[in-house]
């Protein structure tokens, strides 16, 4: 197995089914947490150093966090019907509890963290949405947590691939430092296909192929992309979902083509 891809392992006592971290990516930003949680499970954290964006990925849950309280965050019972999640930001030095009031998918992202900003919760009316590419290359995008919003380091977004549709493509990468042409930022990708039987494939690979790796992506695996261009195709007859976390040194996403297929954004501007 490849060691970018990452494969859904049983549910333990919390219900995490992902896990990743940076000890266990060996990169010092993201980490990635994919909870299956049945109602009336919770779970209780400090947030030590780090900051966290609960995204309730399917069903909802009652979350606390840093003296606040919202109930009944999230419903969504589909990632493939256009409806946006909803999501809570921790900030670094607090806590949060979950507890699922129906079958939930909780995504637990994190990135470093100052503390510089407030705990809140992300409506979906607060999450921007828009679609990107044209014929075979158009993909569904929702900004949960992007660089324009209040955070320290990270950034959360989630993308619906049709069918028979590439994504993340042209491919791009964001591994140097060199504002405001490119930044610096890890990133995971937790992989959803409709139906769940489905596979994709995602291809992470650098300029001096000193990494190049081609994944088959199957229903609730992870892709971790520390760097290089990552492009990712769907066959015919199934749709992708796949929720990205990204964090870096500077909290901003600027990211360069692959000089060798740029021509296609062209084209299509």
């Amino acid at each position: 197995m490849t060691s970018l891809l990452v494969k859904p392992q049983q549910p333990d006592a919390n219900g995490t089914v992902q896990c990743i971290t940076p000890e266990s990516a060996g990169w010092p930003h993201v980490g990635f947490e994919l909870l299956r949680m049945r109602p009336g499970m919770s779970i209780t954290r400090d947030t030590d150093s780090r900051e966290i964006c609960l995204v309730t990925v399917l069903g909802s849950a009652d979350i606390n966090a840093g003296g606040e309280s919202f109930n009944s965050v999230g419903g969504r019972t589909s990632l493939f019907d256009g409806q946006a999640p909803h999501a809570v930001y921790v900030p670094s030095s607090s806590h949060f509890s979950v507890t699922a009031t129906s079958e939930l998918t909780l995504a637990v992202c994190s990135a470093p963290g100052k503390g510089n900003h407030a705990v809140r919760l992300i409506a979906p009316d607060d999450m921007s949405r828009e679609t990107r590419g044209t014929g075979t290359n158009v993909r569904h995008v929702c900004n949960i947590l992007p660089d324009d919003q209040p955070a320290d380091s990270l950034l959360v977004v989630e993308v619906v691939t049709p069918a028979g549709n590439w994504s993340s493509y042209p491919p791009h990468k964001h591994d140097t430092d060199n504002s405001p042409e490119e930044t610096n930022l890890e990133e995971t990708y937790y992989h959803r296909l409709n139906p769940s039987q489905g596979f994709a494939f995602q291809r992470v690979y650098t300029d001096d192929r000193s990494l190049d790796e081609t994944m088959a992506v199957e229903d609730g695996d992870v892709v971790m992309v520390p760097r290089g261009y990552h492009p990712v195709g769907t066959p015919h007859g199934y749709d992708l979902y796949y929720l990205n976390v990204m964090a870096g040194p500077l909290r901003e996403w600027h990211f360069k083509n692959d000089p060798d297929h740029d021509w296609i954004a062209q084209k299509q501007d």
